[in-house]
C-alpha cells in the first residue's frame, strides 16, 4: 500500500486518568512524576488498560493502518523506559537543562547504566492482543536519555551513551520477538544538540540497531508545539541519518514549514512526513493535508512516504486529535488516487 498512515506514538490520556492542566503546565518529566495520575494502585494499572483499549479503538476509527499503544501508561515519552534502568538514583535526582534551556529534575547517573528487566514488552502484548492492525512501539533513544540525566558516574559522555545504546538494543530486540510491526526510537535531543549528536549521538543510536531485524524508526523533532511555540525552517540534524541503520526516518513538516528539500539527503529511507500541524486545534481539511505531503512528494518518491502528524499528540483534546488523524487518513486516500496507490 501506498502513503500508510500512523501516529508518532503519543495519544490524548483522558482527564480521568490523568491531570491534564498539571502536565501541559510543566515540562515532560524526567524523573516519575506520579502525582500526575489521578488514580492509585491497585486501580492505576486497570485505568490504564481501559485508556489504552480507548486509544486503539480510536486509531482503527480514524483508519490508521498501523496504530500504537499511544503511550497513555508513561508521564512523558522518556521517563518510564529511563528510570527502569540500573545506575541511576531517583531518590535524589539530578538537574539537566531541558531543550528550551530550562532546568529540570532528571535521573542521576551512579553506576553502570543496564536494563534489568524488559520494560514495554508487556505493552506491546497488550496492544498486540487489542488489535489485528500492524503495530508500532516506541522507545526513548540513548543519545536523548543522555542529555536528560545528570552524569556523576561516567568520565566520558560517549561511554555513557554507549551503555544506554546498550539497554535500548535489548529492548528494542525483545519487542521484535514480541511481535512488533515497527519500533521507534525517539531522538529529539539529536536535533536540539547536534554537535553531540555528531560526536557520538549517531554511533550510539546505530549500536542500539545493531543486530536488530525489523522495521526501525527514528523521530526527530523540533518539541512539543504546545511547549516550544518557536521553531527553525530546517532541521540542525538531519542529513547525518542517512548514515542511521534505520529504515525510517520521522520528521516533522507541518508547523515548521520545512524546505522538503532535505528529504533527498536521507537517500532511499522511508519518511515519516508530519502533516498535521499540532500547534493549534483546527481540524485540517484533507486536501490542505494532502497538499503538505505533496511538498514532500516533489523530492522523494511516493513509496517512502508515511504520513503522520507532528509530534506531541497528548496534549490536544481528544476528539480534535481524532479529526486530525481522520483527515489524515483521507489525504492518503487522496493521495493513493492521484499516485494509483
Amino acid at each position: 500500500m501506498l502513503f500508510p498512515t500512523t501516529i508518532v506514538g503519543s495519544f490524548p490520556q483522558p482527564d480521568w486518568l490523568i491531570d491534564r492542566a498539571k502536565l501541559a503546565g510543566r515540562f515532560p518529566p524526567r524523573v516519575r512524576a506520579a502525582e500526575l495520575w489521578r488514580l492509585q494502585e491497585p486501580y492505576l494499572s486497570q485505568a490504564q488498560d481501559d485508556a489504552t483499549l480507548i486509544a486503539i479503538r480510536a486509531q482503527e476509527d480514524a483508519g490508521l493502518d498501523i496504530v500504537s499503544d499511544g503511550e497513555i501508561r508513561r508521564e512523558s515519552y522518556s521517563n518510564r523506559f529511563a528510570t527502569a534502568l540500573e545506575g541511576v538514583d531517583l531518590d535524589n535526582p539530578g538537574t539537566a537543562l531541558d531543550r528550551s534551556g530550562h532546568p529540570n529534575p532528571v535521573p542521576r547517573i551512579v553506576g553502570r547504566i543496564r536494563r534489568k528487566r524488559p520494560v514495554e514488552v508487556d505493552d506491546l502484548r497488550f496492544l498486540k492482543a487489542n488489535t489485528t492492525r500492524m503495530t508500532k512501539i516506541t522507545v526513548p533513544g540513548p543519545f536523548t536519555m543522555l542529555q536528560q540525566a545528570q552524569n556523576d558516574f561516567y568520565k566520558d559522555e560517549a561511554e555513557a551513551a554507549m551503555d544506554y545504546a546498550v539497554a535500548v538494543n535489548a529492548e528494542i530486540k525483545d519487542l521484535f520477538a514480541t511481535g512488533a510491526d515497527v519500533v521507534q526510537i525517539d531522538e529529539p535531543y539529536m536535533q536540539a544538540r547536534p554537535e553531540k549528536a555528531r560526536q557520538y549521538g549517531l554511533a550510539a543510536l546505530n549500536r542500539a540497531l545493531e543486530g536488530v531485524e525489523g522495521t526501525t524508526c527514528v523521530h526527530i523533532c523540533f518539541g512539543y508545539a504546545a511547549i516550544i511555540h518557536q521553531r527553525p525552517s530546517g532541521y540542525s540534524f538531519l542529513p547525518e541519518m542517512a548514515g542511521c541503520s534505520c529504515k525510517q526516518v520521522s520528521v516533522e513538516t507541518a508547523q515548521s514549514h520545512l524546505d522538503t528539500k532535505v528529504l533527498r539527503e536521507l537517500g532511499d529511507k522511508q519518511v515519516l512526513v508530519g502533516c498535521l500541524d499540532l500547534s493549534d486545534e483546527h481540524v485540517e481539511d484533507p486536501e490542505e493535508v494532502a497538499k503538505r505531503v505533496r511538498r514532500a512528494l516533489k523530492h522523494i518518491a511516493p513509496e517512502q512516504v508515511v504520513l503522520a502528524p507532528d509530534c506531541g499528540m497528548k496534549y490536544m483534546r481528544r476528539e480534535v486529535a481524532q479529526g486530525k488523524l481522520r483527515a489524515m487518513v483521507q489525504a492518503a486516500q487522496i493521495l493513493r488516487k492521484e499516485y494509483g496507490g
